[in-house]
């Protein structure tokens, strides 16, 4: 091919990422334009209040009630049967997830500008899909660093004796940063996310995000009321920039009564044709 002909390409190529690069990002800062999104924040609004009442009751109840004894049926920190535990856990680690997130995103956003018609319009969807999931777990787990910061509550055995309300509010320090778990934060908001795309994948979501949560128990990194209110910073979270989508049209649709509903995305036999072709000679 002759070079000029390849210069053009590439600088074409590079237009092409660049507005698609622009439009992805202005889509999710413009003006919201569903003509239901007031009825679907009421109802989300009306499900988070719910929400929040009822696990505050219970992170509540657990800081009085079970939190110092469960970290004393635990086994001591740092035993080596539970090796296993420490890789199980890290599947819920907010940097890794946010990694792995951001790495499809920035494929995605590579492969599409190389395409057109049907094939970059499977990618787009593609690619909304994964800002939202993206968006889901890092607002969440920003909400989360910032109580954190504030609460300061100390994790379970710290300073050497099993009290739960050792507190050093904005330290910023690890060992004051048990409420709420961030783990159990981007687990649930990831839970969350998925779920309300692929309905069909909740029950293993669900699991999912348990794991982790007992995963943080059994290590002692956190009391039962830590995990509980990250699981509910994480589900309120994603709650949120799943309506922020939906007003803007973006992944969702809503329905008559506020519901948010998933439209349909592109299925993975379509998508494994355009990865095909992406890499075919």
């Amino acid at each position: 091919m002759p070079a000029p002909t390849v210069i053009a390409e590439s600088r074409n190529y590079f237009s092409r990422f660049v507005v698609l690069g622009w439009r992805s990002l202005a889509q999710l800062v413009r003006m919201p334009s569903h003509s239901r999104r007031a009825e679907a924040g009421r109802r989300a609004a009306r499900h988070a209040l719910l929400l929040s009442a009822g696990l505050g009751a219970a992170i509540i109840a657990l800081m009085f009630v079970l939190d110092a004894w469960e970290i004393g049926q635990m086994p001591k920190r740092g035993t080596p049967s539970l090796w296993w535990m420490r890789i199980v856990t890290d599947f819920g680690k907010d940097e890794y997830v946010l990694a792995a997130l951001g790495a499809l995103l920035i494929l995605v956003a590579i492969a599409a500008p190389a395409f057109r018609g049907i094939q970059r319009s499977l990618l787009l969807g593609l690619g909304t899909r994964l800002q939202f999931l993206f968006c889901a777990v890092l607002v969440s787990t920003l909400i989360t660093e910032v109580i954190k910061w504030c609460v300061g509550r100390g994790r379970p055995f710290v300073g050497g004796e099993g009290n739960v309300f050792h507190f050093s509010h904005f330290a910023g320090t690890g060992a004051y940063s048990s409420f709420p778990s961030g783990h159990a934060t981007c687990a649930f908001a990831l839970a969350f996310a998925v779920s309300a795309l692929w309905p069909q994948a909740r029950t293993t979501m669900l699991v999912y995000a348990l794991v982790i949560c007992a995963t943080r128990l059994v290590l002692l990194a956190h009391h039962p009321s830590d995990v509980v209110a990250g699981a509910l910073v994480g589900t309120i979270g994603a709650m949120f920039v799943r309506y922020w989508f939906a007003a803007r049209r973006l992944g969702f649709a809503i329905h008559r009564d506020g519901t948010i509903l998933p439209l349909v995305g592109p299925s993975s036999g379509r998508l494994k044709r355009v990865a095909r072709g992406a890499f075919a000679p």
